[in-house]
């Protein structure tokens, strides 16, 4: 049998807590208990696939990088330091990441499969890109990057 992502992010945190990890196993719990909060919400409670367990990963990697800058900017450098090491912990959990030049050209093929020009088309490009690009880019990077081509 295959383990489950959840399964790993559980044994990733015993293995923390044993290592006495404090940065590892604090992120691992905050995690697995987003993980688990999404699994009872709503009527009724049910067990989250891989690729919803990596919607929550990928949401709470990007509130770690949203608090760092946050911290960053009101002068707390040391918080904004241990936000980065969480983000990059979990980052590690995530599926690689496209690059600038992947992203622009899938943006740029989406563009011409759609026969859009100008801004106003953005919405029909993002219906054709945000599939393709699901889980290996974050969505504001996408967002941008169709902008700047619609733009162009």
């Amino acid at each position: 049998m295959t383990t489950t992502l959840k399964q790993r992010l559980r044994e990733d945190l015993t293995a923390a807590i044993k290592d006495r990890d404090e940065l590892r196993s604090a992120t691992l719990r905050l995690t697995l208990t987003a993980i688990t909060k999404e699994e009872v919400a709503g009527k009724t409670a049910r067990e989250l696939s891989d690729d919803e367990v990596l919607k929550v990963i990928t949401r709470e990697a990007k509130k770690r990088r949203e608090a760092a800058e946050a911290f960053a900017q009101g002068g707390r450098k040391d918080s904004a330091e241990r936000e980065l090491a969480e983000g990059e912990l979990l980052a590690a959990y995530l599926p690689k990441q496209l690059g600038d030049g992947e992203l622009a050209e899938i943006v740029s093929s989406a563009i011409k499969e759609a026969g859009a020009e100008g801004p106003r088309a953005m919405g029909a490009v993002m219906k054709i890109v945000n599939p393709k690009v699901a889980g290996l880019a974050e969505g504001g990077r996408v967002a941008a990057e169709v902008r700047k081509q619609l733009a162009g």
